[in-house]
């Protein structure tokens, strides 16, 4: 009865979507099967009529062709890696919901090739100059120009030296206590991502409590080590770790009451979307993303860990590896107040290069024991500390520690603040079904109107001279060398390519398209595929005569077919 009671407690502290059971979301994951939605019905999943339809098969092909005569150098040369690099091929298929992919056009899917940076422009094969929204994952807080400058004083610094390895640099010891004043603590390591700084610190918590789970929040990203993402994703079953519900008493609970707890791993940026997983197009299968940042509360929150991990000798790490350095000069720790035991960086510290850091106190980073000798935490890395990644590391430290950058992080969170809201202010003025929300210089897009093509959105962006990432407009990461008059144009681009999509009809509204009926939609598309003896019996809330749907396809002449595949009904690949 008391083991009941136990896990009783655990999983009231467990967020009740999929994405706080992880077990149970790796099983669904497994029964999901592929369908697609073929090309008589690709334009109407929404029921929209025919005079729609024909709309958007044109705004299509208009949209298509505009790409191919852009960009033909960036288009091939990015065909040409597809089946070569994984990570290509990967994201070529992942841009926008499943069921769509299979009849959207190679145009629409390939990633960039881009050639040179201007400050926070960038520019493919072709000559396009867009501006860069992708933020290179979360590098890129100061402007391109920033690093350039910086990798290149770094490697004057250590020219002389080379790629030795093992020896240290003697700039590392400046970089260490720039670095321990940034973070408030007493030691450093080096290592050569954040995934792997994350895997050392989590290690380390567990060496010196000797307990054995660890607490993730629900949704949060702390990198592709299986040891911290137990979900989908990761196909090795983790017994050691705890996915607890964001903002949650519940979750204060256990960890006051549970004895087996080494470390709460933190990812300040969960605070912009608490319980839900990172947006991303792929998973716009409705108009119901949502984030909403409020910066009085999750402080609060973040105070009530820190005090009752203290209380309960449990290690709070700050995952800081994008948040550093970007909300503030000591990253989320200055932002919310809060001190952490460890603190992981990486992406943007590396001033350009690869890197990852651990900082932590003397106590948590010892990696022996003096009455244990045997008894120790490894630890080491071929390219920890490569004398180049240490060398724009200083270049980097000592610039952010400048008069000029001090100045733009004091009024950073209220410029961003303003900007944001300007932008929305034009999106409301041009009555857009669109709206910005932001977490200081970290962006989203909202979609206030029920739609099943909110997805094509990222392409128009694209095509109006904004470089976006491949998980399109769920984050749209900004550099803070950004001038008024730069993300001036950004708001004209924004406004443009979403008037253009109010335009073309994608965003048609209908009194029975609403976001439960899309998602029970999606759902019966799903089951039909995967029992197809219950396909009569369902409940088909948007659906169309297929005689009405075979007319409208045939509106496409062939030089605007969306693809060389023959039309084929709902089907499983393979």
């Amino acid at each position: 009865m008391k083991r009941v009671l136990i896990r009783l407690r655990l999983s009231r502290a467990k967020h009740p979507s999929l994405r706080g059971h992880s077990k149970w979301s790796r099983r669904i994951a497994g029964q999901i099967p592929f369908f697609a939605y073929p090309e008589a019905e690709y334009f109407s999943t929404d029921g929209a009529p025919q005079s729609i339809v024909i709309k958007r098969q044109q705004a299509f092909a208009k949209l298509k062709k505009q790409i191919q005569q852009t960009s033909p150098k960036t288009l091939a040369q990015s065909a040409s890696l597809e089946n070569s690099i994984s990570d290509v091929r990967f994201t070529s298929n992942y841009r926008i919901p499943f069921p769509f992919r299979n009849q959207l056009s190679k145009e629409f899917k390939l990633g960039s090739i881009v050639e040179e940076t201007q400050g926070s422009r960038i520019k493919d094969l072709d000559g396009n100059w867009r501006y860069d929204l992708s933020g290179s994952y979360g590098v890129n807080v100061f402007g391109y120009d920033f690093y350039k400058e910086c990798m290149a004083e770094g490697t004057n610094m250590v020219g002389d030296l080379g790629p030795v390895l093992g020896a240290y640099h003697p700039v590392i010891a400046e970089n260490v206590e720039m670095i321990k004043q940034v973070s408030g603590l007493d030691e450093v390591s080096f290592h050569m991502s954040g995934t792997e700084a994350v895997m050392q610190a989590v290690r380390l918590a567990r060496y010196h409590t000797g307990k054995t789970h660890l607490v993730r929040l629900c949704g949060a990203y702390h990198g592709w080590w299986d040891g911290v993402q137990p979900g989908i994703g990761n196909n090795r079953k983790t017994q050691d770790v705890y996915t607890l519900t964001d903002l949650s008493d519940n979750t204060l609970g256990i960890l006051d009451s549970r004895d087996d707890i080494a470390c709460v791993l933190i990812n300040p940026l969960q605070a912009f979307h608490p319980n839900s997983d990172s947006a991303s197009d792929v998973s716009l299968i409705a108009s119901d993303r949502a984030a909403n940042f409020d910066k009085q509360t999750y402080t609060q929150w973040l105070e009530k860990i820190r005090a009752v991990c203290t209380k309960r000798n449990i290690v709070l790490i700050f995952d800081e590896v994008f948040t550093g350095f970007r909300l503030s000069y000591r990253g989320a720790q200055g932002f919310f107040g809060v001190q952490a035991d460890l603190v992981t960086y990486g992406k943007t510290l590396g001033g350009g290069y690869p890197v990852g850091v651990v900082a932590g106190t003397h106590k948590l980073m010892k990696r022996y024991k003096d009455n244990k000798p045997v008894d120790v935490s490894f630890a080491r890395g071929t390219f920890n500390s490569h004398p180049y990644v240490m060398g724009a590391m200083n270049a980097f430290l000592r610039r952010v520690n400048s008069p000029e950058i001090q100045a733009i992080y004091q009024s950073s969170e209220k410029v961003w603040n303003d900007r944001v809201n300007l932008l929305n202010q034009g999106l409301k003025a041009a009555k857009l079904p669109v709206k910005i929300v932001n977490m200081h210089s970290i962006l989203s897009v909202i979609y206030t109107r029920p739609s099943r093509y909110n997805w094509m959105f990222q392409f128009y962006l694209r095509q109006s001279g904004l470089e976006l990432s491949w998980t399109g407009t769920g984050r749209f990461i900004m550099n803070l060398s950004y001038t008024d008059e730069e993300f001036s144009a950004v708001i004209d681009c924004i406004v443009n390519a979403a008037q253009q999509m109010e335009k073309d009809g994608w965003w048609w509204q209908s009194a029975s398209l609403t976001n439960k009926a899309i998602k029970q939609q999606f759902l019966t598309d799903m089951l039909s595929v995967k029992f197809p003896i219950l396909a009569p019996f369902l409940s088909n809330p948007l659906s169309k005569s297929s005689a009405n749907l075979t007319a409208t396809s045939a509106q496409l002449n062939s030089s605007e077919e969306l693809t060389s595949a023959p039309e084929t009904p709902i089907h499983k690949a393979g």
